[in-house]
């Protein structure tokens, strides 16, 4: 059986090469800009293991702290020697299991080149399968298309007139002025 813990700043250390291997860099906050948002409770690192044999399956990231009662799942990812074999879809129920306080779960599905041209499509059904819908907004993260998902929680999914706040808020609170604006383009704004 799978099970969740909340991993600490030695887990970071770990988990860091490989978000790197899964994420583009353009969209990857530092590794110290991370250890910052988990020392103020902004983000928290979920560490998914087996609970028989104690190994690690995966793991995901989520900024927790706005103004609005949303969590971000920023990252996500099963470990690679796992992938495939429906792991993903219990990490998804735990994670709902985990923020089902919330107002809802946010995740961001990004445009960057990856290997499988087929990845976006598979990635929405993913998360369309557990009843995350899109949300119409404009913003790039690094100059990349970003697309909004949210699951309804104890809020509502009609949070179009008031996302752009919402991403700003999760990233002003982990980034300074300068990388935010580097980082997140809202509404056609043009990027420095």
């Amino acid at each position: 059986m799978l099970k969740l813990r909340k991993g600490g700043h030695k887990d970071l250390e770990k988990y860091y090469g490989l978000m790197e291997i899964d994420f583009d860099s353009e969209e990857l906050f530092s590794k110290l800009t991370i250890h910052k948002a988990m020392l103020n409770s902004d983000m928290e690192l979920v560490v998914f293991y087996d609970d028989e044999t104690k190994m690690e399956v995966g793991y995901a990231l989520v900024l927790l702290k706005n103004l609005y009662g949303y969590v971000l799942l920023k990252y996500m990812a099963v470990m690679p020697w796992y992938r495939g074999k429906g792991f993903g879809i219990e990490l998804m129920r735990q994670l709902n299991k985990r923020y089902a306080h919330t107002q809802g779960i946010l995740a961001e599905l990004t445009e960057f080149p990856d290997e499988d041209a087929d990845r976006l499509r598979k990635l929405r059904k993913f998360f369309s399968r557990f009843g995350y819908e899109e949300v119409a907004i404009d913003y790039k993260i690094s100059g990349t298309k970003a697309n909004l998902y949210v699951k309804p929680i104890c809020g509502t999914a009609e949070i179009g007139s008031v996302a752009h706040r919402i991403v700003r808020d999760f990233y002003a609170r982990c980034l300074n002025a300068f990388a935010l604006e580097r980082m997140i383009d809202i509404g056609g704004r043009e990027r420095k």
